[in-house]
């Protein structure tokens, strides 16, 4: 389970009823929706919840620091309540479905000097691609 109604509170956010819905409609481990599904479960909590006002709240919480924009190909962005645990994605090529996944070792530290060009390298986005269980049965 994520943290993120704790940090939100942690941080003075006003917690007005939408943003609460949004927040916990996003709250929780591997957790990656698009806008549109953000969208469609709050409403299921609070019926008069706008379109505008989840994108609005997503692209607040973005700016925080608090949520990822999570683009692993050209499909909708998706939204990651993980923002402070360091952690890769692993997606279905066909279906599109997301994971957190916590390899072992050092991705930023793997990258040989020779490689870098002088750049200064202070993050590393490793993306895994397969196809989940559910697509291969099929």
């Amino acid at each position: 389970m994520s943290d993120l109604l704790e940090r939100l509170r942690g941080r003075g956010w006003r917690m007005t009823a939408q943003r609460r819905v949004v927040a916990e409609v996003l709250d929780g481990e591997h957790v990656h929706l698009t806008a549109d599904e953000v969208h469609a479960r709050a409403v299921g909590r609070l019926p008069e919840i706008s379109r505008a006002t989840v994108y609005n709240t997503l692209g607040e919480l973005v700016s925080l620091g608090e949520v990822l924009e999570v683009a692993t190909d050209k499909r909708a962005k998706r939204y990651d309540p993980n923002a402070h645990q360091p952690h890769h994605h692993l997606v279905c090529a066909q279906c599109g479905a997301i994971r957190d996944v916590h390899p072992i070792g050092n991705p930023l530290a793997d990258l040989p000097d020779s490689e870098r060009f002088g750049f200064t390298v202070s993050d590393v986005e490793v993306t895994y691609r397969g196809t989940c269980p559910n697509c291969a049965a099929a």
